[in-house]
């Protein structure tokens, strides 16, 4: 894709809003005004606007008009959660408010995503397709009392469809994107190929099955790929080549109060690293050269099983139990590679990791159910095993492996009040039992006030503490040059937030327009922080310990406006972090501050089928202490900073054929970012600080075909 091509592209966005000004369908804003139901943190299904919880909903339709593929697509934008990725694993890092993705959990329907780090925490955003996924809901601040252990900053929950008014949904698609500036039809940019098929089989029944292949060739940069057989380190790839491929399927009965569904997803990922390293291997003899590198492929492998039943008990209780089976295992087979004989020799396979967790949660809302009081109790069990470390990649075949186990039994209980018909408050308490840890327990408090004219408060109070990993608790990477040790006496972190939100809703001319705006107020903090640290300097030795406090104050605003079909949405958020160490007397815990801006546009044009959006973030300089020894050998420390930047996305989505065929094509990163300078990051427990943090491979450019058939 040239200069050419993306001017053209800027311009047809620019100018075709200006000629379709008149072009305004009557009921668009009759069907923008009905609310979403949401499920996540409630005590029955409800809409947005009667939940005690401020709740996120991310639709079908904003998926679509996206171009996304996977979560970390369509989250990219969004504010206060920034997504960096992993160019040497191919995972995407979040962080929420400041804290990473080991602070908030992901779920699919209300049951958490296993990984290699745990249940629902650390989960890497690329993995979670989103082919059969209905809408994605965000929750805010500590939910510790509805969803447990590591709910410290927010909950993900991606909620999939399970019925069709349709007895046939046919849908597939194709789509091809480039990675940067790089495309080719089989080795080089992004390849992507769908098929989905959803049948009524009666008034009650209905199954879908689907298969998703997602073929990312690396980002080649000035890297030369597999064959290269040159030692000047030019071999290999910037970023990793990775293909994916998602298998689902899932059987729904619904009969008057009663439902039950069981979801199966099964993923493979394989993640090929060409070292950039060559052994010529020289024949002084025959004046020949063998070139020889050694090779890694990693493969990941994830089932997921779901059962779930929902009903009433003499038409006043409602029951929700879900019962879960999953298992992810990570392989990896190492190999030399002869390079010219495109052959593999002294292949080395195993597994390194593996964790299997089985998973059920239940709840009984309207034990009280009146006018006034309504009572949910429920309960979670948690069984994780795993064996293995990402830190330690070792193939062990033959001998075996430590397995360790991680329980957790729950309880919890809350109850709606409602004092008034526009007042109501929610507490909530949890118990948690382990086999490693002391009980926990944890509490919140949420309240509702309806205000004449429109306005709304709320404000909620919650905890929520991050039981330790997997890795921080067992890992144990001890040889010649390394000294990483996990610790079994590590205390779960202890997390307490609390939110305030104010929001209104004005409609003028008529209800020509419509604006949402909220301002919400936010602290989070933590207690008995989790960090790897020196605790010996000679020989050099590691190990994880509970030595840090972690504080975030801020503030943000949200604001929405609808205009016949013109949707706008702005934002702003100001957050400040605090980090104290507390086993060095010279830390600082003064709160350095981040500014966030987002703006999302979207614009359908009805006489042509077509809808114009883009999507706007802008992340601040950032600044973190960073612990660095003077010139007096003294440990001090200073302030290190982080570049700030701007993300910009388009996409031009048009439809034909009664709407049958949809076609859509889209740039990503339209400012070109690559990487952004720091001085914000420590050195690790085996290399120094980095001075880049990479966030992407440069501007790049997408065409999606679909094809959806309802009869």
């Amino acid at each position: 894709m040239t200069k050419n091509h993306f001017i053209y592209l800027t311009t047809l966005l620019v100018s075709i809003p200006l000629f379709a000004q008149q072009e305004i369908v009557k009921d668009t804003a009759e069907v923008q005004r009905l609310e979403e139901v949401i499920v996540t943190g409630q005590h029955n299904p409800q809409s947005v606007g009667k939940s005690v919880f401020e709740v996120k909903v991310i639709s079908r339709k904003d998926i679509e008009r996206q171009g996304g593929n996977s979560l970390a697509d369509i989250l990219n934008t969004t504010l206060n959660l920034n997504i960096t990725p992993n160019t040497s694993t191919g995972k995407s890092g979040v962080s929420l408010f400041g804290l990473d993705s080991q602070y908030f959990k992901v779920l699919v329907d209300n049951v958490p995503i296993i990984n290699e780090e745990g249940m629902g925490n650390n989960t890497d955003l690329t993995l979670i397709n989103l082919d059969d996924v209905e809408r994605v809901e965000i929750v805010e601040g500590a939910m510790g009392v509805q969803y447990g252990a590591n709910a410290v900053s927010g909950i993900i929950n991606v909620i999939t469809k399970k019925s069709s008014r349709n007895v046939w949904d046919i849908s597939t698609y194709i789509q091809e994107e480039s990675v940067g500036d790089e495309y080719e039809w089989f080795n080089k940019g992004r390849h992507i190929q769908s098929l989905r098929v959803g049948h009524k089989l009666n008034e009650y029944l209905y199954a879908n099955i689907g298969y998703t292949r997602n073929d990312f060739g690396g980002y080649w940069s000035d890297r030369m790929g597999e064959k290269y057989d040159r030692n000047d380190d030019r071999r290999g790839h910037e970023w990793l080549p990775k293909l994916q491929q998602n298998a689902k399927a899932l059987l729904s009965y619904s009969k008057n109060d009663f439902s039950i569904f069981y979801r199966f997803d099964y993923l493979n990922e394989n993640i090929e690293n060409y070292s950039k390293l060559v052994a010529v291997n020289e024949n002084p003899a025959t004046g020949t050269t063998r070139p020889i590198s050694q090779d890694e492929l990693f493969t990941n492998n994830r089932f997921y099983h779901h059962l779930n039943l929902t009903g009433s008990i003499f038409q006043k209780i409602n029951y929700n139990f879900s019962i879960s089976y999953q298992e992810q295992t990570k392989d990896l087979e190492r190999y030399s590679y002869i390079i010219r004989e495109d052959v593999k020799e002294n292949i080395e396979k195993g597994q390194y990791q593996q964790r299997t967790a089985f998973f059920s949660r239940g709840t009984f809302s309207n034990l009280i159910n009146t006018e006034k009081i309504s009572l949910q109790a429920g309960y979670e069990l948690t069984n994780e095993r795993g064996s293995g470390s990402a830190v330690a990649i070792l193939i062990t075949p033959g001998e075996e492996k430590t397995t360790q186990n991680l329980n957790n039994y729950d309880f919890f209980a809350s109850s709606e009040i409602k004092l008034s018909e526009s007042f109501s408050f929610r507490p909530g308490a949890r118990v948690s039992f382990s086999n490693i840890f002391d009980t926990q327990f944890i509490g919140s408090l949420s309240a509702k006030q309806n205000l004449n004219k429109g306005w709304e408060l709320r404000a909620i109070l919650g905890s929520a503490n991050r039981t330790p990993n997997y890795d921080e608790l067992y890992t144990y990477f001890v040889d010649v040059n390394h000294n990483v040790q996990g610790n079994p006496d590590l205390l779960p972190e202890k997390g307490l937030s609390a939110f305030f939100h104010i929001k209104k809703k004005t409609s003028l001319s008529e209800g020509k327009i419509r604006l949402k705006n909220k301002l919400s107020l936010n602290y989070l903090g933590l207690n008995d922080r989790i960090e790897l640290i020196v605790v010996q300097q000679s020989p050099l030795a590691f190990q994880y310990n509970n030595i840090d406090k972690y504080r975030v104050i801020g503030a943000f605003m949200e604001n929405e406006m609808y205009v016949g079909n013109l949707k706008a949405q702005l934002g702003a958020s100001i957050q400040g972090i605090s980090k104290v160490l507390k086993t060095n007397n010279n830390n600082n815990d003064d709160f350095l501050f981040n500014l966030q801006l987002n703006a999302n546009l979207s614009y359908t044009l009805p006489k042509w089928n077509t809808t114009l959006s883009t999507y706007f973030k802008y992340i601040g300089e950032q600044q973190q202490f960073v612990e660095k020894t003077n010139q007096e050998g003294v440990q001090v420390f200073e302030t290190g900073k982080t570049d700030d930047y701007s993300w910009m996305d388009a996409t031009i989505s048009k439809s034909f054929f009664n709407n049958n065929v949809t076609t859509t094509i889209g740039a990503r990163n339209l400012f070109n970012v690559n990487s952004v300078e720091t001085t914000a990051i420590n050195g690790g427990a085996h290399n120094g600080p980095a001075t880049q943090i990479p966030l992407a491979y440069g501007r790049s450019y997408f065409v999606k075909l679909a094809y959806n058939l309802n009869l």
